[in-house]
């Protein structure tokens, strides 16, 4: 009986053993495994911190975007150097305007078409019919 018994805890110690190498031996896969593909403990904090930089950008652009639209809209006035209220914008819309006007000018002298209210261009061969508005009309 003494003998059975040492016999079952023999067989039991080593079966520990055995689990404890095959457990060690998974462990150290894992390790292996997590190491090759980057998704190891330490990879994954790197990414979480570079993902919460990230959103932290681009909430900060969204923030810069929205006043950038409440200024221009005239919504928040703008203090400081080079603010603009409502009437300055307007005046800059339309000198942009007449900036657009002077560059569509200068481009139809230099294409040769007539420029200005007055100018229709006919097409060849159709001298006595209607005429056809010039570009920017």
């Amino acid at each position: 009986m003494e003998q059975r018994l040492s016999t079952r805890v023999e067989s039991f110690r080593t079966q520990k053993e055995m689990v404890k190498a095959q457990y060690g031996a998974a462990q150290a896969q894992v390790h292996i495994q997590e190491a090759a593909t980057g998704i190891s403990e330490e990879m994954t904090d790197v990414n979480m911190a570079v993902q919460r930089a990230q959103d932290k950008v681009l909430q900060m652009q969204a923030r810069a975007s929205a006043m950038d639209e409440l200024t221009q809209s005239g919504t928040l006035q703008e203090i400081g150097p080079g603010a603009q209220d409502s009437l300055d914008r307007q005046l800059s819309a339309i000198s942009n305007q007449g900036e657009v006007d002077r560059q569509l000018a200068a481009l139809k002298e230099q294409m040769q078409l007539p420029s200005g209210d007055h100018g229709q261009k006919q097409l060849p061969g159709e001298q006595g019919q209607k005429q056809l508005p010039s570009i920017g009309e």
